[in-house]
């Protein structure tokens, strides 16, 4: 028994690290499709873009290993380090460099959503919600989705774009997540009950529109700018279905409730913050290369 948090930490460091590097080769797969291209159908014949969908599921499977061995406490801390593992291997494979800043950035927005994690871990509430409830929630973050896809569309800043598809498709997949666990109930009841629920087909149709809108994140950014987006807006849209659809509450009490409310504020911040700081660094990296063409001509 007193192996099995070690295990529990060994597991969690191996899923952070298969979630980073999965996410490293989705993005390099969605950089090489050009605009204008069906992402989707280029990225199927990718083998470099399976391969991050297998560490996924590798990610995931010694996620649900750590979990049944350790604690939440223990395991999910760790589990997030997946972004500042992430940001070296992007960095080292797009040639571009992580500043001291953008190291401190990225620290301080993992720490803020383990924080967000751990103190956050909200009752179980009604997952058979009737439908009326959901309207307003799903409506609003329906709303905020469509708002940043058309601007993600319309403006033409790359790391802009990436925050924004990053965010639409955390939303999307924080809905599948707040769908799951119903669907997973009625698949014990069969096939019937699963079939004539709107739950599942809402699930579905959540997760392909989030894995389209994060590949598209990826394709058109860099991965500091998608990524730390996709990653705080994933538990911020299952958490704000469970506590305004689900009727789940969180257990940390006034003191914790403030600690949760800054994580978020932190959260947010960090990951604009990333995102600008990739802006930059594009900027700064553009104006180079134009000065040096200049005092170095064909």
């Amino acid at each position: 028994m007193a192996q099995l948090p070690l295990a529990a930490v060994g597991c969690a460091f191996i899923g952070a690290v298969m979630f980073a590097v999965s996410a490293v080769a989705q993005q390099r797969a969605a950089a090489d499709v050009p605009e204008g291209d069906a992402l989707l159908a280029r990225l199927i014949r990718n083998p470099r873009w399976w391969a991050g969908i297998v560490g996924d599921a590798g990610g995931f499977g010694f996620q649900v290993a750590a979990l049944a061995m350790g604690s939440v406490l223990v395991v999910q801390p760790i589990l997030v380090t997946s972004l500042v593992f992430a940001l070296p291997l992007a960095a080292h494979y797009s040639g571009r460099r992580v500043t001291p800043m953008m190291w401190a950035q990225a620290a301080a927005l993992s720490a803020a959503l383990a924080v967000f994690l751990v103190i956050g871990d909200p009752t179980e509430g009604n997952t058979d919600a009737p439908w009326h409830r959901w309207i307003g929630p799903l409506g609003l973050l329906g709303g905020m989705i469509v708002v940043g896809v058309v601007i993600a569309i319309t403006v033409r800043i790359p790391a802009l774009q990436a925050l924004l598809l990053g965010t639409a498709a955390g939303l999307l997949f924080g809905i599948s997540a707040a769908l799951t666990e119903h669907v997973t109930e009625l698949f014990g009841r069969g096939l019937g009950p699963v079939l004539t629920s709107w739950q599942p087909y809402t699930l579905v149709a959540a997760g392909i529109a989030g894995l389209y809108l994060q590949q598209r994140g990826y394709q058109v950014g860099p991965l500091s700018a998608s990524l730390p987006a996709f990653t705080v807006a994933e538990p911020l849209g299952a958490a704000f279905i469970g506590l305004t659809v689900l009727n789940e509450r969180l257990r940390s009490g006034p003191v914790g409730t403030a600690f949760v409310l800054a994580s978020v504020i932190v959260m947010c911040v960090g990951a604009v913050l990333l995102s600008r700081a990739q802006a930059a660094e594009t900027v700064s990296e553009t104006v180079a290369g134009q000065r040096s063409a200049r005092h170095h001509p064909a």
